[in-house]
Order: C-alpha cells, then sequence, then structure tokens
C-alpha cells in the first residue's frame, strides 16, 4: 500500500486531501510513523524524529495513529490477496507476500501481469486507496520491484534480467543489508550489488562471516529461495508509550503501566488469543532500558492478572531518576485461558477497594484506588463526535480548547470549531468506514502526485510507535 497510514487519513478527512499529512508521534520525543507523497517531497521520512519533520515541513497535519482503523482496512487488502492464493505472509499491515503459483496462476509474464493490474483495481474499489506490486519469480525481487512501483504503479521483473535490474543498485537495497553491514561493505570498496557479486563468496566470508557472506553473495546474484509462509504467528502483544517530560511521580508511573496493562489486554483479546507471560519496558532518563517478566501458572486474558502482574514487576524496578518510555507486553501466546488464582485474588482485590461503606470516616481510611482517572487527550487526528455537529476529528488543542474540523469521508471539507476541553457535548468517536457512507458508493481514490520521491524505504510497521 502506498504511505499507507497518511493515505488512510487523507481518505477519511476530505480537507487533507492532496495535503502534506504526517502520523506518528506528535509530541517532541515522536517518531514518523509514515508520511504522504506530498510531505516526502519537503523529506519527511519515516522513522525520522517528529521534531525534524516540522520543521521540514512546518504546514504538514501531524496526526496520532489510528490502528482500529488501519487494521479494518488492511484486513480488507488482505482478504483480496488471500483470495488470490492460500499462500499470503503478511508483513506488516500494509505488505504482504502471495505466492500465486499456489494459486493456480501461469508463470508466464502476460499471466501475472494480468493478476497485478486485477488486484490493484480490486484494491482501489474497496478501499479507494492505491497499491504498488512487483512481479518476480523470488520474494527478495518481488519487494525490490513494489518498491520500483511506488507510487501507485506495477512492475514485473522478467526472468533472465535479475542480474541487470539488480547490478547498479545500492547494496542497502539487499535484504539483510543494514547501516554495520554497508560500512563494513563499504570499507572493502563495495557499494552496489553488482560491486557484491564481483567481490566473490570468499571475500564476502572475509568480511562479514560465513552465515551472512553466504546469503548476501546469493543474493546478489538474484538468487532467494525463501518460501512465501502463511503463516507468520506472533510470539507476543505489547504496547508501550514515550512521553513528552520524563515521569519522575511513582503514582504516574504506575498509573500509566495499569493504563498500557488494559490497551495490552485490549489487543490480546482482540487477536483471540491469552498469554502465560507478562514483561514490562521502561527506558529511563538516561536512555537505559530494562525489562522485567513474570510467567503466570497459565494463560490467561484477564485484565485484572495483567494488570496485578505488571504492577508488581513495577515494584522491582527503580524509577526516581525519571521514566522516559513504558511498555507491557504479553508473550508465550495460546489459543486458551485458565483459571487461575491470580484473577480471583485481583477480581476480589477490586470489589474490596470499591465498596462502599456506612461510616464516611472508615472510607477515608481505605487504601486508595490505584488507577485514578486521567484528563482526557485530544490527540490531533482522532475521532470526536458533538451532540449538535456530528463526528469530526481533533485538529488541535492547547490551552484549555480543543479544536475540531466536522467532515466524514464522504462529505465535502468541513468547517472548524473550538470547545472548552471538558465540554459535555463532546465525546470521543470511532472511526468511520471509508466507503459506504450516506451520500456515495465509493470514494474517490487517494492519488499520490506523480512527481513525487517514489521510494518508501521502509514499511508502515508496528503498533508502537513513539507518540504522546
Amino acid at each position: 500500500m502506498d504511505a499507507f497510514y497518511a493515505s488512510v487519513e487523507q481518505a477519511a478527512k476530505p480537507s487533507l486531501r492532496g495535503k502534506p499529512v504526517v502520523v506518528g508521534g506528535i509530541g517532541p520525543r515522536g517518531v514518523v510513523a509514515t508520511a504522504s507523497y506530498e510531505a516526502r517531497v519537503h523529506g519527511v521520512r519515516s522513522a525520522m524524529p517528529t521534531a525534524q519533520a516540522r520543521r521540514l515541513c512546518p504546514n504538514a497535519a501531524y496526526l496520532s495513529p489510528r490502528f482500529t482503523l488501519y487494521r479494518q482496512v488492511s484486513e480488507t487488502v488482505m482478504e483480496l490477496l488471500r483470495a488470490l492464493s492460500p499462500l499470503v505472509e503478511p508483513l506488516s499491515l500494509d505488505e504482504a507476500f502471495v505466492d500465486l503459483e499456489a494459486g493456480g496462476v501461469a508463470p508466464e509474464t502476460a499471466a501475472v501481469r494480468a493478476v497485478g493490474a486485477r488486484l490493484r483495481r480490486d484494491i482501489r474499489a474497496a478501499t479507494g486507496l492505491t497499491g504498488s506490486v512487483g512481479l518476480a519469480g523470488a520474494k527478495m525481487l518481488a519487494k525490490i520491484a513494489s518498491e520500483q512501483a511506488k507510487p501507485d504503479g506495477l512492475v514485473v521483473i522478467e526472468p533472465g534480467t535479475e542480474r541487470e535490474l539488480l547490478g547498479p543498485l545500492p547494496v542497502r537495497t539487499l535484504p539483510g543489508v543494514g547501516p554495520a553491514t554497508a560500512e563494513a561493505l563499504r570499507r572493502g570498496g563495495i557499494h552496489t550489488v553488482a560491486e557484491t557479486a564481483e567481490a566473490g563468496e570468499a571475500e564476502l566470508v572475509r568480511l562479514l562471516g560465513r552465515a551472512h557472506g553466504t546469503g548476501l553473495y546469493a543474493m546478489a546474484l538474484g538468487q532467494d529461495d525463501r518460501p512465501v509462509v502463511a503463516e507468520r504467528d506472533a510470539k507476543s502483544v505489547s504496547v508501550e508509550d514515550t512521553f513528552e517530560v520524563d515521569l519522575t511521580d511513582r503514582t504516574r508511573v504506575r498509573n500509566e503501566v495499569l493504563r498500557l496493562a488494559d490497551r495490552c489486554v485490549e489487543r490480546l483479546r482482540a487477536a483471540g488469543r491469552s498469554g502465560r507471560t507478562v514483561v514490562i519496558k521502561v527506558r529511563n532518563y538516561d536512555f537505559s532500558t530494562l525489562t522485567r517478566s513474570e510467567t503466570l501458572r497459565g494463560p490467561t486474558d484477564d485484565p485484572a492478572v495483567v494488570r496485578e502482574a505488571a504492577v508488581r514487576l513495577l515494584e522491582t524496578v527503580d524509577t526516581t531518576g525519571g521514566v522516559r518510555l513504558l511498555g507491557v507486553g504479553v508473550s508465550g501466546l495460546a489459543d486458551f485461558t485458565q483459571e487461575d488464582l491470580f484473577a480471583q485474588i485481583a477480581t476480589e482485590r477490586e470489589a474490596a477497594q470499591h465498596a462502599v461503606t456506612a461510616e464516611p470516616e472508615a472510607q477515608e481510611e481505605r487504601e486508595p484506588v490505584l488507577e485514578e482517572e486521567l484528563p482526557r487527550r485530544w490527540h490531533p487526528g482522532l475521532d470526536v463526535v458533538h451532540e449538535e455537529f456530528g463526528a469530526g476529528w481533533v485538529q488541535g488543542s492547547g490551552v484549555g480548547r480543543v479544536t475540531v474540523r466536522f467532515e466524514t469521508p464522504w462529505s465535502a471539507p468541513g468547517r472548524v470549531r473550538t470547545f472548552a476541553v471538558g465540554d459535555p457535548a463532546l465525546r470521543p468517536g470511532e472511526p468511520l468506514p471509508l466507503l459506504g457512507g450516506p451520500d456515495q458508493s465509493s470514494a474517490p481514490a487517494i492519488r499520490p502526485k506523480s512527481d513525487s520521491p517514489a521510494a518508501d524505504g521502509e514499511s508502515e510497521t508496528g503498533e508502537e510507535i513513539s507518540s504522546r
């Protein structure tokens, strides 16, 4: 998919179509998840600090991610892929490998090109968005072809042309070549894929070690026999937040861990899974990072169990110096749950904390509830509903006010209104579908500008966006 998160936001927000959009962490420590092609013209790229992006493109719309909507659109696309073949290997919400031969497609150029063209039309019809398709005889080559096809294109690598195509490309194009490997190759005078192949296997083994050197030599020759794996089972489910200001208050840290535990369980249940190991992650003010884990007696998806385990783990960590990032995860996943004594204990404790006593004095002496109500946070881009004006999205907030643009995916660009942050008529909303609104049966496709840089560089992966 082309600039997936940003394209979804443009499709959902008529006022942003054709304008630069950046999705990711919006705070001073945030990181760009993806940028629309209009923003990429100004040099904005994924994984770039949001503060740097704002300097490069100050007029862009900077929005918090809405993974609920992205997952819905992604599943629509994945269903189209599964209709082509039983072998579909998702890499992220916006990218997947498909083995067309397993779907009965003849391995002739005309046949596979026709399938790719039909797929692009089907994606546009089902989502209103554009996708780019790369077709080749190996996963590495198909990935490279899809990058060359961006935005909104289709590229077929003909059998026998692989070496010619790969030769002039930078060595970073090959899978597994990151900054460290590229630097090692550069010191050896190797900069392109052709130079990598010419260096020979023995030289690459000398520079990189046997396993990496042998594999890279095969890749440089265009050889990649990795199969498409239909099931890429998740090993864990986790969430994390990076904070604009280091947290030093112990109660605040505890409350954030409880909130993250609840979000983690929501994702766990949405995936129909349970887990037996609870993990917390703490990044300190000095960027040192540590994790703590606890394995339960059986798999669970009970929020009370995960919350209690996370708090127990937090008690083993010194956070007095300040916390930059917190995370909560569950691993050891299973497809079922087991009754657990911890659940009963946690439930009883929660009931006791919320019990109302007859004497006010006794109530005051009770241990306070662990999780106090946190203030509502109106992140830019999030959905809201107003009792009078209907559905809209947050354009910005600050100094006790929140600005909302009232529009829907199928409306004209809407008008902007400002409210007090505590306005009782304004409440968080749910994402609206991109297609099928009351005024239309399909939405216009969001077409990236053809003169924009085509290379995406990175796929939009993962849900742990450094935000807030």
